[in-house]
């Protein structure tokens, strides 16, 4: 047995909860190598019968070798493969306590619109629980002090990503901070040149990879801003020049639903815990401000 292996069977502190252990195969499978996908792929299909099988005979199992499962295992959020087994053992007995069959959300052209509904709701379900589970919050916490102090902040998006920056922004003016969301790269970058240490500059990008996002959130950073990363690829380009790393939930696409689009529920519920944080720091200031904006407002509802 190699030394990797051996140092496989350590302490079970601070390893990934059994709930997240799907929701983390969704999320970084995609940026794993094959054989680590194979691995992955197959404790999040059948975690009862892994839970039974030693390193050796999961290895064999999924065609790879012990080191690669020990890999996974640590990719996943556990010290060693002893963890990972009690975790599979753990959402095994979850999986048995009676809870409903798994649908799927493969929308058909012929689909009656109820089914449409009923595969959304449990599509919308299943991506808000992904992103809760293994969503960090040490990094959210760091995320949310440094815009609860800035002095402004940027938020990068385009496409789908760019309606997520604005519900940001405006949520942020609604309790005084001042922001302002960049769906346009070129003032994107005009902008970030002017920010500085105590600005703070965010960028949302589902693939990780999206030029128009990556380049002022590089700019913002090298002028010294704190600059958050939201984005479904925590190994993604854009995570070279984040100080923070919130991961979203990798959506499950469709021929009639694009990652582009299911991947904004998951990034609107991280955006949604920035906002209650960062208004429970600044409670004195937020509270009268969104009194103020709704009464401001109050008179166009009652028309």
């Amino acid at each position: 047995m190699t030394q990797e292996v051996k140092e496989s069977f350590g302490s079970a502190s601070g390893s990934t909860p059994p709930a997240a252990l799907a929701a983390k195969v969704r999320t970084l499978a995609p940026s794993m190598t094959r054989s680590m996908q194979r691995v992955a792929e197959t404790v999040a299909a059948d975690p009862a019968g892994c839970a039974a099988l030693t390193v050796t005979g999961l290895a064999e199992r999924t065609g790879t070798s012990e080191a690669t499962v020990v890999r996974t295992a640590r990719i996943l959020g556990y010290p060693g493969y002893r963890d990972l087994r009690l975790a599979l053992a753990g959402l095994a007995a979850q999986q048995q306590s009676g809870r409903a069959p798994a649908l799927t959300t493969d929308i058909a052209v012929d689909d009656p619109i109820a089914d449409v509904v009923a595969k959304l709701a449990y599509d919308e379900q299943q991506t808000l629980a992904d992103t809760a589970a293994a969503l960090d919050t040490v990094q959210l916490g760091a995320a949310v002090t440094a815009l609860a102090a800035a002095r402004r902040t940027d938020i990068y998006g385009v496409g789908a990503s760019g309606l997520v920056a604005q519900d940001l922004a405006q949520k942020l003016l609604r309790i005084s901070l001042i922001a302002h969301a960049h769906s346009d790269p070129h003032l994107a970058v005009t902008n970030a040149v002017q920010l500085k240490a105590g600005d703070v500059a965010i960028a949302i990008t589902h693939s990780g990879s999206t030029g128009d996002v990556i380049e002022p959130l590089r700019v913002a950073f090298e002028h010294g801003a704190t600059t958050v990363a939201i984005t479904g690829r925590p190994d993604g380009a854009v995570t070279q020049y984040a100080d923070h790393i919130l991961t979203t939930s990798t959506a499950r696409e469709s021929e009639l639903r694009p990652a582009a689009m299911s991947s904004r529920t998951s990034q609107l519920l991280v955006v949604d815990c920035l906002f209650i944080g960062v208004a429970q720091r600044t409670y004195e200031q937020a509270a009268p401000a969104l009194s103020a904006s709704y009464e401001a407002l109050a008179h166009r509802h009652r028309r």
